[in-house]
């Protein structure tokens, strides 16, 4: 062993002055010994149960939540935390721990601490919670997790958290912009419950664990009751005809007279309508509670897919200068047909059936044609990532959905069309009882981008009147209802 005079006297240069340790750092800092692999886990397991609940969350409360601003924040927001889910959940099993135990709950305050946040009764409650309480917490112990641990020995961890960091700042951030826009009844009282979050997460010793923990009694406020998921979608005012099935976005399409340009609108329509997706693939992630982890993250990139395609027809919309509000009505009686008439798996089943439909050249290729004819670059792009999202999707369909019918297609189709066949729309009836007229709002749309663009309208495309009365969107007629 040197002698005390040689050790303080000892300087260790690189070669050249090359950055030492591959740039994780420098020397010195890795001669800390850090946290022991066990440490490690258990803080990992701590911040794969609070994505895990923030991803549940996020699922749990988007298709009861009017504002279409938050259904796509959250749609976002659960496919980040499904990622970190995924990363999180890789690292544990690399460090020894198998079987990995990441269902446990960690501790019953933070349980307690994400049940209240689930449960909140109000939009702004929820992203208080979440985006002022829970991910400032996560975000707090992953900090400290790269600070104290070894950062050469446990370099497959830090790559993990870095990363995911850089996604919950960016979560941060939305809610920093979205909580003061929120509407606020005199019955928040924010503060007291804030105090009751704090007080469940000092009992517990912080989000990590790490700190003294802080011995309370814990009386739940909002989570007393069992949390009720609601699968009924609701939307804003922003869409005040919810009903109305009066226009045939497939039929315009696929009629060949019609131009390209005209149809774009049409396809915008398509896009925006494709909310009513997240709304229903939710309910499948939220009742669907037996299948291995990666269905959850391939289904959640599906989900956060389509809340991407439904703002595609709205910045479509907004790049033609119209106000889809006003001249566009979107349902939502596909989401809630099937929320409400269909078991999780039938759900999934013509989820599957209607992507595997588009696979064909009169889907997404097609659509992807009719936007490059159009003359609008954007409507182009937008078909082009759509197209290539569809193909994903038709391969998180054959894993998960076709799988189950020992891959055999035409099986699988053939129940996802029967699925379909038993949703029950009463087209007929929402007229008799005044939910809608099924307005043609299609004339109105077709001469709005007429007068904003100089074009004369073409007194054919004018003329369009065909209804979802009797033909599915996939073009296969029903019965009549009413």
């Amino acid at each position: 062993m040197p002698a005390p005079d040689t050790v303080s006297s000892f300087t260790y240069r690189s070669l050249h002055g090359l950055p030492e340790v591959a740039g994780l750092g420098n020397i010195q800092g890795m001669m800390s010994p850090g946290l022991a692999v066990q440490e490690v886990v258990d803080r990992l397991k701590r911040y794969h149960y609070a994505l895990q609940r923030l991803w549940r969350t996020f699922l749990s409360r988007l298709t009861a939540e009017p504002l279409y601003e938050l259904k796509m924040a959250w749609s976002l927001h659960a496919y980040y935390s499904a990622e970190h889910i995924t990363g999180v959940r890789d690292r544990v099993a690399e460090m020894r721990h198998p079987p990995l135990g990441l269902e446990k709950v960690p501790d019953e305050n933070l349980k307690v601490f994400f049940d209240e946040i689930q449960s909140a009764p109000t939009a702004l409650e929820v992203c208080a919670g979440i985006y002022q309480k829970a991910l400032p917490a996560l975000k707090a112990g992953m900090e400290r997790h790269l600070t104290q641990t070894n950062r050469l020995a446990d370099a497959p961890t830090c790559r993990v958290l870095r990363h995911a960091l850089l996604e919950i700042d960016d979560m941060l951030a939305w809610g920093a912009r979205a909580i003061p826009c929120l509407p606020a009844s005199a019955s928040v009282r924010l503060d007291a419950w804030f105090a009751l979050l704090d007080q469940c997460l000092s009992a517990a010793g912080g989000l990590d664990g790490v700190d003294v923990k802080v011995a309370a009694e814990i009386t739940p406020q909002y989570s007393a009751q069992p949390f009720q998921y609601n699968k009924v979608p609701q939307r804003d005012e922003r869409f005040p005809d919810p009903y109305n099935m009066g226009v045939h976005a497939e039929e315009f399409l696929y009629t060949p007279e019609f131009p390209a340009r005209a149809k774009t609108l049409m396809m915008y329509y398509k896009r925006l309508r494709e909310i009513d997706v997240p709304e229903m693939m939710a309910s499948i992630l939220v009742e669907m509670d037996d299948k291995p982890w990666n269905f959850y993250r391939d289904m959640t990139r599906q989900l956060w897919d389509e809340a991407r395609h439904a703002m595609m027809g709205e910045v479509g919309y907004v790049s033609q200068c119209i106000e889809w509000p006003k001249h566009v009505m979107l349902n939502f009686t596909w989401s809630r047909g099937l929320n409400e008439q269909l078991t999780p798996k039938e759900r999934h089943a013509v989820l599957w059936y209607i992507e595997q439909g588009l696979m064909t050249k009169t889907g997404k290729r097609y659509e992807w044609e009719v936007g490059a004819n159009s003359g609008d670059p954007l409507a182009r792009t937008f078909q082009d990532y759509d197209w290539a999202d569809e193909v994903l999707h038709a391969r998180i369909g054959r894993e998960w959905y076709v799988s189950q019918f020992n891959d055999d297609t035409a099986k699988a189709a053939e129940y996802g069309s029967a699925c379909w066949s038993k949703v029950v729309s009463d087209w007929d009836q929402w007229r008799k009882d005044g939910l809608t007229g099924h307005r043609n709002w299609w004339p109105g749309l077709y001469k709005e981008h007429c007068r904003l663009h100089g074009i004369v309208p073409d007194d054919k495309v004018l003329a369009f009147n065909t209804t979802y009365a009797t033909t599915r969107a996939d073009l296969q007629r029903i019965a009549a209802s009413g």
